[in-house]
């Protein structure tokens, strides 16, 4: 009785600490263009329109994604208004639940220090943990197949039993809601970690009939909840597009973002440490000790799978891997667990753990010195935008930098742990140090890089909300204007016409943000009002044909 009040008051100081560490600054920085921006703007759509089944951005169906994650945030945009806070808020929540996950399923298999332990790995490494501040749909994505996975082994484990059966429905209801959040590719990575440990246990038997049909049943009715009422009410054309375009996704480099095979191992190794050097070793491990639902074997399958598919998918983007840092986070986990007899961590490890965590705090110090000292490296920015941005007037306090310093002292006094063999110890205060590191830096310097790169442009959409105009990007993809200038519906179709906007005959001012690469294209038309500039942007307004020529222009950030 008393060790499960103390593990629900483990597990109520685990959810307040997520809450303290996932929900503060999340409104800091703006929405970063273009993942998102873009579903946030979904989702605003959503209560603009009160339409909750039809994706759409600009008011038109939007083919990419199924809506589950933009009903979270239409939610979360009803009780906090739409804002950058809103927008984020469903994956802090995620976030929470994940480290309770984490912690009852960690008590569950093993213990309570090895969950406590898993709840550090993954809330201790930075893009797991960064994750969960974002506005991005794959944390509530890869935590319902993480969810359909785990009652899958679950499944199988109980195999003979009605238990068994339960699983196996609770297994469907997950992977339908992950394929309600992002799109069948859960279906794909599911059945292809099944597909794996089937082999991987020589062929033997795992599934009866009757387990099957109770996953395809619960999975198709949960899934079906959009794609059925779509099909009802637009016709089947939809559910064509939005084939088609996650075919694509997997087939060729969509909108430009390729990469070489590795690129997702390079992202997981460096992105995720520390957990990433600490479960290198049970990655690789090729006999399995016997534990309860052969997890580990489970976990390093589905790893792989996640990594494997997606160097093989032509799209390369940071986040599509991001599913292995739920298996990573365990086997780094269970590593620690088991070294806490006297042996300690190879040199090899030991050597890369330093390597990494200096070349990290490197970076946290450079990218704020660097930024308050723009000469020193306008010499080797080639991208004259990109130089343009650079001297964009961003307040800093001076401070910044020494949180990439504080981090560099982290890493040394981890590696003297280590050295004196108290492994457990040092690799949790690492992971303490990243998460606060982390938390800094996310409201000291991100907010203030984020100002380089689209401050300006963010600035002057906001200063034109609520004004009947159009309000276009030149040259350059964006979703910021959507979101920003909070652009409601009704415009005429030609509207999306750049060309009508630039050169027709429109209706009411039409306003213009350029790049500073391509700007002389509008500077050298007659009825273009240069505006200003700021940082790498030019801001231009055209005026409808006769019109007033004393008009009001918008205050220039």
């Amino acid at each position: 009785m008393f060790s499960e009040q103390r593990s629900y008051l483990i597990a109520l100081c685990i959810f307040l600490a997520g809450a303290a560490y996932f929900i503060p600054f999340l409104g800091a920085a703006p929405l970063f263009d273009w993942d998102e921006i873009n579903f946030a703007e979904s989702a605003r759509e959503m209560l603009v329109t009160g339409d909750f089944i039809t994706v759409q951005i600009d008011y038109q169906p939007f083919w990419e994604k199924p809506p589950l994650f933009f009903w979270l945030q239409a939610v979360s945009m009803t009780l906090f208004g739409v804002n950058e806070f809103a927008a984020r808020f469903p994956n802090a929540v995620f976030g929470m639940l994940t480290l309770l996950l984490f912690f009852f399923l960690g008590k569950k298999l093993h213990n309570t220090r090895l969950a406590v332990i898993w709840v550090f790995s993954m809330a201790g490494s930075f893009l797991p943990a960064l994750y969960f501040k974002s506005g991005i749909i794959d944390p509530v994505f890869n935590f319902f197949i993480f969810c359909g996975v785990v009652c899958l082994a679950a499944s199988i484990h109980h195999v003979g039993n009605r238990l068994s059966l339960h699983y196996a429905v609770l297994s469907g209801v997950f992977i339908g809601l992950a394929t309600l959040t992002k799109g069948p590719v859960a279906l794909l990575v599911f059945l292809l970690t099944a597909f794996v440990y089937w082999l991987a246990i020589h062929r033997r038997k795992i599934y009866t009939w009757p387990h099957v049909l109770r996953f395809a049943v619960s999975y198709s009715v949960v899934a079906g909840i959009w794609f059925g009422l779509d099909v009802y009410r637009n016709g089947i054309d939809f559910l064509f597009e939005f084939i088609i375009y996650q075919w694509d996704l997997l087939t060729t480099p969509v909108a430009g973002h390729s990469g070489p095979f590795y690129y997702h191992f390079v992202v997981i190794l460096f992105g995720c440490f520390p957990m990433s050097v600490v479960g290198i070793p049970l990655l690789f491990q090729r006999r399995h000790i016997s534990e309860p639902w052969d997890f580990s074997r489970w976990m390093q399958i589905l790893f792989w799978v996640v990594l494997i598919l997606f160097s093989l998918v032509k799209t390369k983007i940071l986040h599509y891997s991001s599913l292995a840092y739920f298996p990573l986070s365990y086997l780094a986990a269970r590593y620690i667990e088991r070294m806490a007899g006297p042996a300690g961590m190879p040199v090899w490890q030991r050597m890369l753990l330093a390597v990494i965590g200096i070349l990290i705090a490197a970076m946290l110090f450079a990218a704020p010195w660097l930024a308050q000292r723009p000469e020193l490296i306008m010499p080797f920015v080639k991208d004259p935008f990109a130089a343009d941005c650079l001297t964009t007037n961003v307040s800093w306090d001076g401070w910044e930098s020494w949180i990439g310093m504080a981090y560099l002292l982290c890493v040394g006094f981890t590696l003297l742990f280590i050295l004196r063999k108290n492994i457990t110890n040092g690799l949790l205060f690492l992971y303490a140090s990243t998460a606060l590191c982390l938390f800094l830096y996310l409201k000291a310097v991100i907010p203030r890089i984020a100002g380089y790169s689209q401050g300006p442009a963010i600035a002057f959409y906001k200063s034109l909300q609520g004004e009947k105009v159009y309000v276009n990007p030149y040259g350059f993809k964006s979703y910021a204007q959507y979101f920003y200038f909070q652009k409601p519906p009704g415009d005429p179709a030609e509207s999306r016409d750049l060309r009508w906007l630039v050169s027709g005959a429109i209706d009411r001012p039409a306003y213009f943000v350029a790049k500073t690469t391509t700007a002389a294209e509008l500077e050298g038309k007659t009825d273009m009002l240069l505006l200003g500039k700021e940082g790498g942007y030019v801001f231009f307004m055209r005026q409808p044909p006769q019109s007033n020529p004393d008009a009001a222009t918008p205050n220039i950030p």
